[in-house]
């Protein structure tokens, strides 16, 4: 199981290159694209709880030898980013979009930042398994800065390419992970209460699968994602403007 949602190798990056990871919470797409490459990876979430989390991340893989890498965070709404037009190479918005109830603003925001030819790589829930979490707890999208949609798939592709940028690839991703969801919103409790034993097991398996890697549950969620993948995951490529 990896933690990472979007494949970095669907970015296509190459060294120098500048990455913004939008919506970036504590740093898991920005910290491995920064290990990866030498490359300019722009973080930026709401939550400065998050960017504190990222940066004390950083801190353990921080080369300070290397100056052709660098990672930056910022404190920013996705839907007016401090950003010059084409000033990125490749943009990461992962798990943020069904937060937004104005979500079209910050695909226009994306398109807008991205240079022509860039690859944006965008994740959501999935609708099926997300739908089952809705019906199982309201509690789950109801807390605050919970979810507030759940999308379809072909209606937010739909509305990416409205804003210039050009579908190229899709993926699931995290079927292993749904269970888990699944579990934890039929035995919903509130912060601070203790999780059910049901919960609590499954949740040490992630911990377990992640840690040990066994080849097992590597090719199960192989076989899994296209059918129960957590996550859906699409690229997209801006289309190059022509004088």
């Amino acid at each position: 199981m990896s933690l990472e949602t979007i494949n970095l190798g669907y970015l296509k990056l190459k060294a120098n290159d500048k990455l913004l990871d939008l919506g970036c919470g504590e740093g898991r797409h920005a910290l491995s694209a920064y290990i990866s490459k030498e490359l300019k990876v722009y973080a930026v979430d709401l939550s400065i709880n998050d960017l504190g989390t990222t940066k004390n991340r950083f801190n353990e893989f921080f080369e300070t030898e290397n100056k052709k890498k660098t990672l930056s965070l910022a404190a920013a709404d996705a839907k007016n980013l401090p950003f010059q037009d084409d000033e990125f190479d490749s943009v990461i918005c992962s798990e943020v979009l069904e937060h937004i109830h104005d979500y079209k603003s910050v695909l226009l925001e994306i398109s807008r930042v991205l240079k022509d030819g860039g690859i944006a790589g965008i994740s959501v829930p999935r609708y099926f398994p997300e739908w089952i979490c809705w019906k199982l707890s309201d509690a789950y999208h109801e807390v605050k800065g919970g979810h507030v949609r759940i999308f379809r798939k072909h209606q937010l592709l739909a509305d990416i390419e409205k804003t210039g940028l050009r579908f190229e690839n899709l993926h699931y991703a995290h079927a292993l992970h749904v269970p888990y969801w699944w579990l934890k919103c039929l035995f919903w409790r509130e912060p601070g209460e203790k999780e059910s034993m049901l919960v609590r097991l499954y949740h040490r398996f992630l911990v377990w699968d992640l840690m040990k890697k066994p080849l097992v549950c590597f090719f199960a969620e192989k076989l899994l994602n296209p059918i129960m993948g957590k996550s859906v995951v699409m690229y997209f490529q801006k289309k190059v403007e022509l004088p």
